[in-house]
Formats: structure tokens, sequence, C-alpha cells
């Protein structure tokens, strides 16, 4: 019997799928959702943590793990529909598209109980679900999302990186630094790449 307490924890709800998400925050690009499904667990596994006490590069290395271990739904909202219906209702959004892609994977997905990070229920979902605060921590699924999650968008950004060099997004990754700041007083905004709605103070 393994000794990893994040998967004894998904054990005691049976089957389970973990939903985690990256970018809220950023004044830049999209927020990106991951639902992931463990197909069978090995020892491989137990480096998975919160993608936030990781490194970029240990996120990359577990993302490959990850993509070979579980079944994956990736769901992504732009800046543009995040300024539309808000910050939150875009991560549900993204949670359900990323819901609805590991959906088509999945034989049994109906006896699946999700596992969302954070103290919210998706909204609009209709499946049994279970809101896990700081479950990034605590649940193996849910900390595979996540790195799943945050290596997609931080991907992302580096390729926005390669359009707009003048921007340093492969830094900072679209969020508040300090040096991005300087270069949106300096350059303005990204017309659908910024959120606008996050800007009012700062411009």
């Amino acid at each position: 019997m393994s000794n990893n307490s994040l998967y004894l924890f998904d054990l005691d709800f049976k089957e389970v799928i973990g939903v985690d998400e990256a970018g809220r925050g950023p004044l830049a690009g999209p927020v990106v959702a991951a639902a992931v499904k463990l197909k069978k667990y090995s020892e491989v596994l137990d480096e998975i943590n919160d993608s936030k006490k990781l490194t970029e590069k240990k996120r990359e290395k577990l993302y490959d793990i990850i993509v070979e271990n579980f079944e994956i739904g990736v769901g992504v909202v732009s800046a543009i529909e995040i300024d539309k219906v808000n910050i939150l209702n875009a991560t549900f959004l993204a949670m359900r598209k990323a819901l609805c892609e590991l959906q088509d994977k999945l034989k049994d997905y109906e006896r699946n109980i999700v596992l969302v990070d954070g103290n919210f229920k998706i909204r609009e979902y209709k499946g049994e679900q279970v809101p896990i605060v700081k479950g990034d921590a605590k649940s193996l699924s849910i900390a595979a999302a996540s790195i799943i999650a945050k290596v997609t968008r931080d991907r992302m950004m580096r390729e926005l990186d390669k359009v707009y060099p003048n921007y340093d997004f492969s830094k900072h990754k679209g969020y508040g630094t300090k040096k991005h700041v300087e270069i949106l007083k300096k350059m303005g905004p990204i017309k659908g790449i910024h959120r606008n709605s996050f800007l009012g103070k700062i411009l």
C-alpha cells in the first residue's frame, strides 16, 4: 500500500477527477484550467505536489509524467472573455471546458467525484463535486491538474513573448510585476492580450 498522503486523500473519495486553474491573478493572458483522472498509481507520481511549490524546470519534468499517467482535459478562456464575464466566471468556464474535454476520454465519467481546488463549487456543473481548500497540497489529482494548468499557461505566455518581445511575457507570465507595470505604462496594453478590467488602478 502506498504511503503517499496525496494519493491516499483521493482514495477516500474512490473515483476522482482533480480540477485546478492557473492564471486568475495576471494582468495579461488567458486563464487555464485542467481536469485530470489517474489511470494507475505508481511511485513515479510521488514527486507531484502543489505547482506553486515547484520550480519551473521541475513542473516541466512532472508535466510529461502526468501526461503519461493521467487522462487530461484542458480549458482555456481568453483575456477578451475574462473582461466580458469577469475572472471568477471565466475560471468556472475554463474548468467546465476542461471537464468536457476529459469526459470525451472516459467511459465511466459519471462515476467520478470532481475535486476542485478552492472553496467554491464550479458554477453550472451538474455532476458531483467537492471543493477542497488548498486542494493542490492535499490531493494528488488536484496537484497534477495544477501542474498541467500552470505549465500549459506558461508555455502559452512564452509563445506570446515571441510575438510581443518588448513585453517580457516569458519572464513575468503576465503577472503584475514591477517590470510589467513599467512596460504597460510606457507602451500601453495589447488589445486582446491584456485584461482591461484588471488595469484600472494601474493605468
